[in-house]
């Protein structure tokens, strides 16, 4: 059922359509104050916030997967697909948050104001796709995580995380900011997990200094580019570009150009440093992976599973592969809040469907327990290491669905005013939407014709 509220941005450029409409998430909109005639800090603490929420999808238990097969099989050379990859991924979240500011419009918003109703559809059918794919790693990352460390057989892990729907609904029902606390709380525990990791593992510092130059290489090994690919569909999401043009709108700032024009540097900064964690996070998997496993005779761990029963003896202290566990543990419950915040601006904003929060999120959560249940009933534990990274693929295969529309409305001064994109930032973002098209493309040409 559709619920219409009064917009709070009542601009509309003669680029859109209709005005905006319902506001995107509107339990929440606008609903933490702006400290006027603060300093620096202060405002940048008030703003703080929605990148963090955006950034643990950057580190959910599909990055893992992507991460320990890539630094097993190559050692450092992927290295530098994680730093592209958050690159692109600093640039497409900040213009995520300048629409979502500049037009009070969530991407799935903007994209049902332009596009005619049967593309809204398939593009809401594609992102519902996504995260769905998303969930899954969510799913079957924080079962493997609760079998390790208290023995849960998977079936029980993958049911039981239909249950954080409830804590979901306890933090939003209490404020916003007690969901963005909860999500920076994990996220230093998750880092601090791995720093004592890399300390244990002692890398090659010079191979990893050298791992995050870009290599000819990787373009022409199949596998190779198959986990680079998988890389970038697990480190930019395509439901992280809608989620987080829609919790900037979160902030009660001016509805003035200056108001908003300081909303986005703010917003811009914040989203930045919170993705700087999760490069450092996405990098310390593969350089522990790289330093543990490669070389060593162990170049096909692809597995969590594996990878946790290995690091104990292979680092020879039982603390590397608990706290392994227990920051998978808290990288799948983390990603789990975005994915449902996620799955009601999609649905919202495409469709202008609104469900029931607890309904929204065991919908979600059924479409990706069914495969990952069905998984561990044929396979075991084995089928959940490829199935993780299948899941990153199908991300990276959406991508340019979300990122080709977020340019061009971005870049179109009918649609945004003043607020547009200048030259160089539209040449930028659609060189990188042509990349990531092209990836997806080559990768699906040979995987079909089967050329190495």
């Amino acid at each position: 059922m559709a619920t219409e509220t009064s917009p709070s941005h009542t601009s509309n450029p003669p680029g859109w359509r209709l005005p905006p409409g319902s506001v995107s998430l509107p339990e929440v909109h606008q609903s933490i104050e702006i400290p006027h005639g603060a300093g620096f800090w202060k405002k940048l603490l008030a703003f703080a916030g929605p990148g963090y929420l955006v950034a643990v999808g950057y580190m959910d238990p599909g990055n893992w997967a992507t991460d320990l097969a890539g630094g097993a099989r190559y050692g450092y050379t992927l290295l530098s697909v994680i730093m592209i990859s958050n690159l692109m991924a600093i640039l497409l979240q900040a213009l995520a948050a300048r629409l979502g500011i500049a037009s009070g419009r969530d991407l799935a918003q903007a994209c049902r104001d332009s596009y005619s109703k049967p593309v809204t559809f398939v593009l809401w059918v594609l992102c519902e796709i996504a995260i769905a794919a998303c969930d899954l790693a969510e799913v079957i990352g924080a079962a493997i995580a609760l079998n390790l460390l208290i023995g849960l057989p998977l079936i029980w892990g993958v049911t039981l995380t239909a249950l954080d729907v409830l804590v979901v609904l306890f933090l939003q029902h209490h404020g916003f900011r007690y969901v963005e606390a909860l999500v920076v709380a994990l996220i230093v525990l998750i880092a601090g997990s791995f720093a004592v990791e890399i300390f244990l593992s002692r890398p090659d510092l010079a191979g990893v200094a050298t791992g995050f130059i870009p290599r000819t290489e990787i373009l022409k090994n199949r596998d190779m580019l198959y986990i680079a690919i998988s890389i970038l569909g697990a480190t930019v999401m395509p439901h992280n570009l809608y989620l987080h043009s829609s919790i900037v709108q979160t902030r009660k700032y001016a509805d003035t150009d200056e108001g908003k024009r300081e909303a986005i540097r703010y917003a811009t900064i914040d989203s930045s440093v919170a993705l700087m964690s999760a490069l450092f996070i996405n990098a310390a998997i593969l350089v522990m992976s790289a330093a543990v496993f490669h070389g060593t005779g162990h170049e096909d761990v692809a597995d969590i599973s594996d990878a946790y029963q290995l690091l104990s003896p292979l680092l020879g202290t039982t603390m590397a592969s608990v706290l392994f566990a227990v920051a998978l543990l808290c990288s799948g419950q983390n990603a789990t809040l975005t994915g449902t915040l996620a799955g009601q601006i999609v649905m919202e904003g495409f469709i202008n469907l609104r469900l029931r929060p607890w309904l929204r999120r065991l919908i979600t959560r059924l479409i990706a327990i069914i495969p990952a249940i069905l998984v561990v009933l044929l396979y075991g534990e084995r089928g959940t290491g490829p199935l993780l990274i299948l899941s990153q693929v199908i991300l990276s295969l959406q991508l340019p669905f979300a990122v080709f529309p977020l340019v061009a409305f971005t870049s179109d001064p009918r649609k945004m005013g003043s607020f547009a994109n200048p030259a160089w930032v539209k040449a930028l973002a659609w060189s990188v939407a042509v990349i990531i098209g092209a990836l997806n493309v080559y990768l699906l040409y040979q995987s079909v014709a089967g050329l190495g």
